[in-house]
């Protein structure tokens, strides 16, 4: 009975640390925590005030005394302390923490991670309450996670467009044949169209709003039809509010380095290929992962630069967290995935 007991309080979890997003997954339940990665501390006494969802809420309408930050920067950890705390909150929120109680935790990393990177990671995990700490390639959690069989000998090509990164993989038998790490994504992309309304219009905005630009109108390729929307934001002039009318052109005008570079990106690793797994690719087709994959005719622009027929996973957003859960459920089978 007692072995049971700490059966349950010690459920295996898995965790995607994402720039824009933490989501967690535990064994037997699925994804039950999904939260922005984001934290509020006040700037006099550097207490956290609120963390996620709440935070998030926060961002841009902060007072004087309070600064919104995300301590997560191109995938990885960029201050460990703030990213340590948040951790910690996200996993009390999922598990009661026990003396005995030291649950596996599976965490999706980018491809590109340093050492210094991964020891961050295990760290601030091991502070949050985990056991053994395992890490897993974005790109392999992604592939997992949109059902690709990994584990044959064929060549399978995954392209996961997150918040800070975009991870570019070939993938055959449970390993990554060339991949590319590029820290460009969603948050570029972002910065990009903040830039050029900022040029273009004289109007300032945040990266929120960007976002929202981003999902309703933005498109990597022109569109049937022409899509508008009106647009608030403040007279760089006058200080003033302002409204302005914006295009999917202007957006598509923004974002054309963002996209363009991840285009180069798999190009590159097309490049990196063997024979076979080229051969592999060209039959297999590419797949889009993360939330970038949602990007109006970008499946178009990719089929266009290399000819390759692109699908979409099911829910780009979870791709990466359903295929680290995966790996909890069934650990022993996934084995050989793990980063050392």
């Amino acid at each position: 009975m007692f072995g049971r007991i700490m059966d349950f309080l010690s459920k295996d979890m898995a965790m995607d640390l994402g720039t824009a997003n933490t989501l967690i997954y535990v064994k037997g339940k699925g994804v039950v925590l999904d939260e922005p990665s984001m934290v509020a501390i006040e700037k006099d006494s550097g207490e956290v005030i609120a963390i996620g969802r709440e935070a998030k809420n926060l961002a841009g309408r902060n007072t004087r005394g309070t600064t919104v930050t995300r301590p997560m920067r191109d995938g990885v950890i960029y201050d460990f302390e703030t990213a340590s705390f948040m951790v910690r909150t996200f996993l009390g929120k999922v598990f009661r923490r026990f003396p005995l109680s030291r649950p596996k935790l599976v965490v999706a990393v980018p491809a590109g991670i340093t050492s210094v990177e991964k020891r961050a990671v295990i760290e601030a995990a091991q502070i949050a309450g985990a056991g053994k700490v395992f890490l897993i390639e974005e790109p392999m959690a992604a592939a997992i996670g949109t059902g690709l069989p990994i584990d044959q000998p064929t060549g399978q090509m995954i392209v996961d467009i997150g918040g800070g990164t975009t991870e570019v993989a070939i993938i055959s038998q449970f390993a990554v044949a060339c991949s590319e790490s590029l820290r460009v994504a969603g948050d570029e992309a972002n910065e990009a169209i903040c830039q050029f309304i900022r040029q273009q219009y004289g109007l300032g905005i945040s990266e929120m709003m960007a976002e929202v630009l981003k999902m309703k109108i933005g498109s990597a390729v022109p569109l049937k039809k022409t899509l508008e929307i009106k647009l608030r934001g403040k007279d760089l002039v006058s200080g003033l509010p302002k409204i302005i009318s914006v295009t999917d052109a202007d957006i598509r005008l923004a974002t054309r380095g963002p996209t363009r570079a991840i285009v180069e990106a798999i190009r590159r690793v097309l490049e990196k290929a063997s024979p076979d797994l080229a051969s592999d690719i060209a039959e297999n087709g590419i797949w889009l992962a993360g939330g970038g994959s949602l990007l109006k005719g970008l499946r178009a622009l990719i089929h266009q630069a290399v000819g390759i027929e692109v699908e979409k996973s099911e829910d780009p957003l979870r791709a990466v967290i359903r295929g680290a859960g995966s790996v909890t459920e069934h650990f022993d089978y996934y084995r050989d995935v793990f980063l050392n």
